[in-house]
């Protein structure tokens, strides 16, 4: 079968693809023939470096595919069930997990960061990672949705508590988590305003069903966040741009809101001033992945045509790197696929 693994960090140059013998599956896993593959901003961070990542390291934390055999023990999936990863990584055993908080489980990981991930043309997974692809989407629409709807759903609902009526801001509303936000918070009844880059991305935003778009490159945008929110600014700061959009996002804040944030694609270290947060009751909410229950709460909106996939462009795996360079180039709206075809999984 052929894989993307990286051996060293680096540009996309470090990409390879390779043909490797089929994983083998131990007593209660399931192996997997995928179809499609989506990349995240993650698999950028992964490829320049990011800290702790055991190479070499199969790429990849999202996709979709079809059961091609199971281990002893699995009762809940056969050889043949169409399936979407959830790619999150936990014991199982723990308090957390036995609460049913997987992401806050002490061993969470992440398929494609802690653990060979999807873009391969098998694999091999526990059956908590794999669940029923939701009918009447493809395999690269199913590939596209889990990681960023699983964070953004997890944020929204489970973090910020984001409630009908209040006015939201998604930061990088053209990016996949931002799009996801969107469609979450304006099918919870909230008044989004999304910024983007002007242009086809500030049209995608507004598709994915935000009510207002501001483009976050003029100058002192939060300035205009603030004449659409009103008296009441906003209530609920949906980040994840980090450094270059951070302080803004803060300003538009009114009394009593929360900002929650899951990365910092262009930075990681912002200042704050303590005196503004704490005079006005802010809260700073951080969040990572989702649990299990979020992952199913996230499917069945997907069945009930609650939300929608959004792929922009499918990218064959052999040009994985075409891809990241797509990707890292910000010229998408909305999610990056690869297509695996059959001859890549014998």
């Amino acid at each position: 079968m052929q894989a993307v693994r990286i051996h060293s960090h680096g540009g996309p140059d470090v990409l390879r693809i390779e043909q490797l013998p089929p994983p083998p599956i131990a007593a209660g896993q399931v192996l997997v023939a995928m179809k499609a593959a989506a990349l995240n901003h993650l698999d950028l961070w992964i490829r320049g470096g990011m800290p702790g990542v055991a190479l070499p390291l199969i790429m990849g934390s999202d996709g979709a595919g079809i059961v091609r055999e199971v281990g002893s023990g699995v009762t809940t999936l056969a050889p043949g069930d169409e399936v979407v990863v959830q790619p999150g990584l936990f014991c199982g055993r723990c308090a957390a997990c036995l609460d049913g908080r997987e992401n806050l489980c002490p061993d969470f990981g992440i398929l494609g960061e802690d653990a060979d991930g999807v873009q391969a043309g098998l694999v091999a997974l526990a059956p908590a990672n794999l669940f029923p692809k939701p009918t009447g989407l493809s395999f690269e629409e199913a590939a596209s949705f889990g990681l960023v709807f699983l964070t953004a759903y997890q944020m929204l609902v489970k973090r910020a508590a984001l409630q009908a009526g209040e006015t939201i801001l998604v930061v990088g509303g053209s990016s996949g988590v931002g799009a996801a936000a969107i469609q979450i918070a304006s099918d919870l009844g909230a008044r989004v305003i999304a910024t983007a880059a002007a242009g086809d991305k500030t049209e995608f935003a507004r598709a994915m069903g935000a009510h207002e778009v501001v483009d976050h490159y003029a100058d002192n945008w939060h300035k205009r966040v603030l004449e659409i929110a009103g008296a009441d600014k906003v209530q609920v700061v949906f980040e994840h741009v980090g450094a270059a959009t951070w302080d803004q996002a803060v300003r538009t804040m009114g009394l009593g809101a929360r900002l929650v944030f899951c990365g910092g694609t262009t930075g990681a270290l912002v200042e704050m001033d303590l005196r503004h947060t704490f005079r006005k009751h802010l809260s700073f909410l951080g969040s990572t992945l989702g649990d299990l229950d979020t992952f199913r709460a996230v499917l069945q909106r997907f069945e009930e045509g609650r939300y929608r996939p959004f792929v922009d462009r499918l990218f064959p795996l052999e040009d994985v790197a075409q891809a990241h360079h797509y990707l890292e180039d910000r010229r998408q709206r909305g999610k990056v696929v690869l297509s695996i075809p059959e001859s890549d999984i014998n």
